[in-house]
């Protein structure tokens, strides 16, 4: 069961958010899914499917667990249920998954997925894997509204908000392709009131952070957004840190507040410029909320301080926006406002119809010394993926050069291999 997009700020333009409601159709099987519902929502669906609200409650706990903890789709093999109310579960209920239309992979690792919901539309996350860390980035809308001019998704309309399920969805699949779910075995249940006594152990995990950076401006779609992490924040299911998971946004002044109180993750904001003239240009969201007064919502963002400081993400352009008196100016409006920050700067990823060039290596590293040399952290980020389009910025599949009909021969040659 999932909600349609929530209206936002219902303003007209191309920097404003535009209600994109998905009418949510009925499954032809009158199943409900249960991917990307809260413990309390799955609840509330057991209720209405007859269940009592004790039952309801102890069944939703243990649902739950299945779902996020343990990654399990088949209620077959949900061991601590009695097989009657197995039975039951598999006749109303379902565990989705985005279906996998085409997936890649980078000669530095990076993974690419092109992904469609089961209304046709398609979307893309990508994981990075470090030595420290793997890194999954997460799309919150089918395409953007945004047009920042250097940015391949930029260049996508907006067709949707992702659901809650649709975004959980995302970090669900990518644990299930890196084979990261707790293996072992449940005490069977006897009866119905069975003890959910875990008799399993965990490995490593691959798929550490999370950043929502994908498709989209995930304050755009802030309802959504922050139920979906919510969901994985919850230590009882996936149970990843606020402190490992970082919303990116351009800007959406109005939500940085609310995102800052009601999700409390890591903040990043894509600065891109320091002038109202580039930034204008590269940003059009500056026009609507400027810099001076984004800076300052940053100052305000709840939870943030040395320990959590605020990611501005610098895409360096040749030309544009990468002097010696660009990076002076970046460390003066950093002080002014005090922010706790951190700079990454990010060569621009070239696409073909771009205007722009990145930034020589010189020029690069000539910037990143002005800003360490005004106290702040100024690390230039190694392009990842980029053979594959999964670099910062070009999150728009080059698969959209084949037509729908090979994509969707590829996608059922893939599910015929699976089984």
């Amino acid at each position: 069961m999932q909600t349609s997009a929530s209206p936002l700020m219902p303003i007209p333009g191309a920097i404003d958010p535009v209600p994109v409601p998905r009418a949510v159709t009925p499954r032809e099987d009158g199943r409900v899914d249960l991917m990307g519902l809260a413990r309390p929502q799955i609840r509330d669906v057991f209720e209405s499917a007859g269940l009592d609200a004790k039952q309801a409650k102890l069944r939703a706990k243990q649902i739950f667990h299945w779902l996020y903890h343990r990654g399990e789709t088949d209620f077959e093999k949900m061991t601590d249920l009695a097989k009657p109310m197995r039975g039951w579960m598999a006749e109303r209920f379902i565990v989705g998954r985005p279906q996998v239309v085409e997936a890649q992979v980078s000669s530095d690792g990076t993974r690419k997925w092109l992904l469609r919901s089961d209304d046709g539309q398609d979307y893309e996350m990508v994981f990075i894997p470090d030595a420290d860390r793997g890194t999954l980035c997460v799309s919150s809308q089918v395409g953007c509204t945004l047009n920042c001019r250097f940015c391949h998704t930029g260049t996508m309309r907006l067709v949707r908000n992702l659901t809650p399920g649709e975004i959980v969805g995302q970090v669900m699949l990518a644990r299930d392709a890196l084979g990261e779910w707790p293996r072992g075995t449940m005490a069977s249940a006897n009866d119905d009131e069975a003890d959910d006594a875990p008799q399993y152990t965990t490995d490593g995990r691959m798929l550490t952070n999370i950043v929502m950076m994908g498709m989209g401006e995930p304050l755009y779609n802030f309802d959504h957004v922050r139920d979906a992490l919510k969901v994985v924040m919850d230590g009882d299911g996936l149970a990843l840190s606020k402190r490992r998971i970082t919303l990116s946004t351009s800007g959406v002044i109005p939500m940085m507040a609310r995102a800052g109180e009601e999700i409390g993750v890591n903040l990043a904001v894509s600065l891109h410029g320091v002038t109202k003239e580039v930034r204008d240009e590269l940003v059009p969201l500056n026009r609507k909320y400027g810099i001076e007064e984004l800076l300052q919502a940053c100052a305000d963002y709840p939870g943030a301080n040395n320990a959590r400081r605020i990611t501005f993400e610098y895409v360096m352009i040749r030309d544009k926006n990468d002097s010696d008196e660009d990076a002076r100016e970046l460390v003066r409006l950093l002080r002014r406002f005090k922010l706790p920050a951190k700079v990454n700067l990010i060569p621009f990823n070239p696409w073909p119809g771009t205007d722009y060039e990145c930034s020589t290596p010189e020029r690069i590293r000539r910037f990143s010394d002005i800003v360490f040399e005004g106290g702040i952290s100024a690390p230039v980020r190694t392009p990842r993926g980029r053979d594959i389009m999964a670099a910062c910025g070009q999150l728009k599949s080059a698969s959209e050069k084949k037509s729908r009909a090979e994509l969707d021969r590829l996608a059922a040659e893939k599910q015929a291999a699976i089984g």
